[in-house]
């Protein structure tokens, strides 16, 4: 018997993909990702899709809309968040963190060199973190992304 947890986050990480596909191919060398952000009590906060050409990334657009309500609460995110961004700015996985967020589910792994390594950050700080559900959809969505990173 399934978790009927499970089938929201199905559902949830759905809507991401939603998401991430409206601007896929618009965002420059970034992939389109797609986040979804759930307050503490389950209902959706915040959505985000990164930007044409490539910023903001779909977190920050996401905790912006947010507005403070994503304390204790659940992001959705089609790709591992970042780690570092090479503009200084703080990385997506830092500002989860800030934000208070519990509990992140991503679909699957960065191979990025700067974004890879963004859910350690994440663990670091104590956010509980799943990761594989959506992978098979965010492999074929990313697959030219994934490709053109092989050799970072």
């Amino acid at each position: 018997m399934k978790r009927p947890g499970r089938r929201r986050d199905r559902r949830m990480m759905g809507r991401a993909f939603q998401l991430a596909r409206l601007n896929h191919g618009l965002t420059g060398k970034n992939p389109s990702v797609g986040c979804l952000i759930l307050d503490a009590r389950g209902h959706i906060a915040g959505a985000g899709v990164t930007g044409t050409g490539g910023a903001p990334h779909a977190e920050e657009v996401a905790l912006d809309e947010a507005a403070g309500k994503a304390a204790g609460g659940t992001a959705y995110v089609t790709l591992e968040p970042c780690r570092e961004r090479s503009s200084g700015a703080p990385s997506c996985a830092r500002k989860l963190v800030e934000a208070g967020i519990a509990r992140v589910v991503v679909a699957i792994e960065d191979p990025h060199p700067t974004a890879r390594d963004g859910l350690a950050i994440l663990r670091e700080a104590g956010v509980r973190v799943e990761t594989g559900l959506g992978k098979y959809t965010a492999a074929r969505l990313y697959r030219a992304f994934f490709a053109a990173t092989k050799g970072s």
